[in-house]
């Protein structure tokens, strides 16, 4: 945005509207995107030690899906909800990063 020529964007607060201008950093942010819950994605970067589903299986809530190790602790990723494993997006022994898609879910119709 050029300074020399600032746009202004309009905000309310109780009713009432202002002016204002945005700054860099806010126009640089990381823009936020609502999770799909059907995809299992890694919250901390670490290794998949362990797989416990397969593709087309079933898996109820609360039932292990894999185990990703992160700074020496083994965290059990566990189904959040009743669906089918649409597709596995790791390997055992793979290192992956903060926000990596896991585990692809479908829904189950029963």
């Amino acid at each position: 945005m050029p300074i020399d020529n600032p746009e202004y964007v309009d905000f309310a607060v109780t009713a009432r509207k202002y002016k204002t201008l945005l700054t860099k950093k806010y126009m640089n942010r990381k823009i936020w995107n609502n999770p799909s819950p059907f995809e299992i994605q890694s919250i901390i970067p670490g290794t998949v030690l362990s797989i416990f589903v397969k593709e087309g299986q079933i898996i109820k809530e609360g039932e292990p899906l894999l185990i990703l190790e992160a700074m020496k602790m083994q965290n059990r990723i566990q189904m959040p909800f009743t669906a089918r494993i649409k597709k596995i997006n790791v390997k055992i022994g793979v290192k992956i990063p903060k926000d990596e898609l896991m585990i692809e879910l479908e829904e189950v119709i029963e």
